[in-house]
């Protein structure tokens, strides 16, 4: 049955072959076939002629169907493409997020099912508790938390599996028993149905001051004036202690205040890391080359994630005299470690840009550690540069002229950034992460960071990758032209004390 179906189709072809090879035979030939047979010949060919162009006909019919058919599932399956890509793209980024957030949020971050069961926590949070993240992951609150923190989670149960969000302030003890305020809120979540199935904790620490008069705090300001170039005056000092008053700085959730960071920078009270910046190209051996990251060393041991207190010390103008502790730090240590040959990269904040004396307390420090000038790259942020074009001009020029290298950083192909390459010497080029990450999935962005490394290039200038995260976008920057990279697809960062 399958074989007669297989030649069906080719049976009205054969007959009608058939039917003109004997005419032809009959004409030509033979021609002494009754008259009758012959007409049942022609006849028998013309059916079977209709009988093919049936055929034809319906094959294309279907040919054009099998043709649609085949488009739309065409057109199906490049939507289905660009919808999986455009979810992997937002997975990545809610990677990347998340990954800032654990790295960079000042507050504890928790999320607890019904049953207390921890099911997210973050940096700060482990941190708290002195644990790794496998002794908190799906563990109960009670199995890792002391009593005196749980507590005041067992007292709002109740009022969150109703579905009301909590907030309270009390004053906590780390594992090393120093006292925090802690600005708390207790959020339920809530299912489809308005069904509690779990909860988000968020604790906003505040250190106690270790001098609460007013008097104190303004004597540990008025000390920053050895360090800086400009004292600040009464005023400001006087307003600085009008904002963090105690009540103020309970009710705003401030985690530092100036007194602090002024006690910090004097003291010298800080942690570097450091974060390597990897050579993408092959048979060359270059300098090794550094980021240097800052991190106040507080008491809280290490209850503080990096960077979080920079925002204080940018709203109370002290990121100059940071910037010079960093500077003198790196000096001296690059005085002892003469044959390292690396290049460090460090940090330059927009108010030190603007301020006139760093280039001559650079130049002081070099002369002074007896360091070359390259050895130290100064970082500037792109959207700083943007902001103050004239101070930075005039930065960049004054440290080429003292023979250090520059760096602008977070480099994007938006209106008014290639200008100012024409304006800002730079010797590096940092290619902005959020394009980096795309580079797989997203053709823009490639087709970006292809534009902005050929732009580098033309100018003599040398492109760093910021944010590289798998071996897959090392690949496609090394096929692109990238000089250098940089992201936890390289290195992580890791303590300044242990860089030989």
């Amino acid at each position: 049955m399958h074989k007669t179906n297989a030649i069906k189709p080719y049976l009205p072809a054969c007959t009608a072959l058939i039917l003109t090879f004997t005419l032809i035979i009959n004409i030509f030939f033979i021609s002494d076939i009754p008259l009758h047979w012959s007409a049942i010949l022609w006849l028998s060919l013309i059916f079977a002629l209709i009988i093919i162009f049936i055929q034809v006909a319906r094959a294309q019919k279907n040919i054009k169907y099998y043709s649609n058919q085949l488009q739309v599932n065409k057109e199906r399956l490049t939507n289905e493409i660009k919808h999986r890509l455009w979810a992997e793209k937002r997975a990545s980024e809610s990677i990347i997020k998340s990954l800032i957030i654990d790295e960079n949020i000042p507050v504890m971050l928790a999320y607890f099912s019904i049953d207390l069961r921890c099911r997210y926590h973050n940096r700060t949070f482990r941190q708290w508790f002195g644990l790794k993240p496998d002794q908190i992951d799906g563990q109960l609150l009670t199995e890792f938390s002391s009593e005196e923190f749980f507590s005041g989670i067992k007292k709002c149960i109740t009022e969150l599996l109703a579905g009301k969000t909590i907030h309270n302030q009390r004053t906590l003890k780390s594992i090393k028993g120093f006292p925090y305020i802690f600005t708390e809120q207790y959020v339920p979540h809530l299912d489809n149905k308005g069904k509690t199935i779990g909860f988000y904790t968020m604790h906003t620490p505040r250190a106690h001051e270790k001098n609460s008069s007013g008097i104190a705090q303004k004597n540990k300001i008025l000390n920053l004036n050895k360090l800086e170039p400009q004292k600040i005056s009464e005023q400001s000092i006087s307003k600085e202690s009008t904002i963090l008053s105690p009540s103020q700085a309970s009710n705003s959730g401030i985690a530092t205040t100036s007194a602090r960071i002024a006690q910090a920078i004097e003291e010298g009270e800080f942690n570097l890391y450091y974060q390597q910046i990897k050579s993408l190209k092959p048979n060359v051996t270059p300098s090794s080359h550094y980021e240097i990251l800052v991190r106040m060393n507080g008491e809280e041991n290490g209850l503080m994630p990096p960077g979080s207190f920079l925002p204080f010390v940018d709203q109370f103008k002290m990121m100059p005299q940071l910037d010079r502790w960093i500077v003198s730090y790196i000096a001296k240590w690059l005085s002892t470690h003469s044959r390292t040959h690396s290049i460090l990269c460090l940090n330059i904040a927009k108010d030190t840009l603007s301020d006139q004396a760093f280039p001559s307390f650079i130049q002081d420090q070099l002369q002074k550690m007896n360091i070359p000038a390259a050895s130290l790259c100064f970082e500037i942020e792109l959207s700083d540069a943007q902001t103050n074009i004239t101070d930075t001009t005039t930065f960049s020029q004054k440290i080429h002229q003292l023979g250090c290298l520059v760096s602008l950083c977070s480099f994007n192909y938006e209106s008014g950034s290639v200008e100012l390459l024409d304006q800002i010497k730079t010797n590096y080029l940092k290619i902005d992460g959020s394009l980096i990450c795309n580079i797989l999935r997203d053709p823009e962005d490639l087709k970006n960071v292809l534009i902005i490394n050929k732009i580098a290039q033309n100018k003599g200038i040398k492109t760093i990758a910021e944010l590289v995260e798998s071996d897959e976008i090392i690949a496609k920057l090394q096929e692109i032209g990238v000089d250098y990279a940089q992201g936890f697809g390289i290195a992580k960062a890791f303590p300044f004390k242990d860089l030989e």
